[in-house]
């Protein structure tokens, strides 16, 4: 007789909207070398900011701790996230650890892609499957505006270049969109992509965090970034490929690939959130625009033993009932946010 499949093994930890938990997103530094406005607005993280000391930071045993543990609860995708994790001193000796979990996790990054071409290669040797590259325009006026560096998109697109020798696939980009920033390129983008089997996933600009100068008159939506590639390159709808996929999925009519499109802001998915976040410092967050996180980094370096942690973990995820995008929907109301680079989006 086979073997059960280990994946129909894993344990089942539902929160109070019966949502599984299958997903950790894992900030390893919150440095980043870009000041995207929507992000880090440079104004505010200047050269005199304070970022987390070395100390507050989980070191890696800490965290292949913890994933480890995370996996036993049924999570079986790791993301490793920032700030930019590629700024994050002997990062492939992490994914190294992370790929060798008993459990096995889909093992993913997400980039700006600026050191990307240093570092693909040690990352795919060390075990990393996917990338996810941010790439807000092609336009090197505007993405050098929206980088707030004026960091050359060409540098981006030669680190795609070294994902795709290094093995990295399938290769997915992520494009804020901004009406009248940068909504006037994305045909461009969706062109450029067409074809190479990289997929390009185009997302509402969103209320994360507090320092963005959210405005809704500034959401180029969902509907409308569809309508715009469509009228360029007829789409067709393509299924979810699992529960939990935050993107809706289309594909090019003659066959030149897909596209996915992120509507939290007209669209919420919160029904179907699979996600917990892990922050550089330890805290755990059960949604993007939560208000506080979970200490964990305390009670790890107190000697809690694994099963102690598993269990309060779980009971963690059951209480969790998380629903911003919706409540956002049905309120104007606004409040106290976590940066996004703290928490890797």
């Amino acid at each position: 007789m086979p073997s059960p499949d280990p994946a129909h093994a894993l344990p089942l930890v539902l929160d109070r909207r019966a949502r599984p938990l299958r997903d950790l997103r894992i900030s390893v530094t919150d440095r980043c070398n870009f000041r995207c406005p929507y992000c880090m607005p440079a104004e505010v993280y200047g050269e005199r900011y304070e970022f987390l000391p070395r100390r507050e930071i989980l070191s890696f045993e800490e965290i292949e701790r913890l994933a480890r543990v995370f996996t036993e609860l049924g999570v079986q995708k790791l993301r490793i996230t920032g700030g930019e994790p590629l700024l994050r001193a002997e990062l492939p000796g992490l994914v190294r650890k992370l790929a060798a979990l008993p459990r096995a996790p889909d093992l993913a990054l997400t980039t700006n892609g600026s050191l990307l071409a240093e570092q693909a290669e040690a990352l795919a040797e060390a075990g990393l499957r996917r990338i996810t590259v941010s790439l807000d325009s092609l336009e090197p006026a505007v993405f050098a505006q929206l980088n707030g560096r004026r960091f050359p998109v060409s540098r981006v697109l030669e680190g795609l270049s070294a994902a795709e020798r290094a093995g990295l696939a399938p290769i997915k980009l992520n494009c804020v969109v901004q009406r009248g920033v940068n909504d006037h390129t994305i045909v461009a983008l969706a062109e450029r992509f067409r074809g190479t089997g990289m997929v390009v996933r185009f997302i509402e600009f969103m209320d994360v965090g507090t320092l963005n100068h959210w405005d809704r008159a500034h959401v180029f939506s969902a509907r409308e970034i569809r309508d715009r590639i469509h009228a360029a390159f007829p789409l067709e709808p393509l299924a979810a490929a699992y529960r939990g996929e935050v993107a809706r999925r289309y594909r090019y009519a003659d066959g030149g690939g897909e596209i996915g499109i992120i509507g939290s802001v007209t669209q919420p998915f919160c029904g179907d959130c699979t996600r917990a976040r892990l922050s550089a410092d330890g805290h755990l967050f059960t949604c993007l625009f939560a208000t506080s996180g979970i200490d964990l980094k305390t009670p790890l370096r107190s000697g809690v033993d694994d099963e102690a942690l598993a269990a309060w973990l779980a009971g963690l995820w059951r209480a969790r009932g998380d629903r911003y995008s919706e409540e956002r929907a049905e309120s104007a109301s606004s409040r106290e946010k976590i940066e996004m680079f703290r928490i890797g989006g």
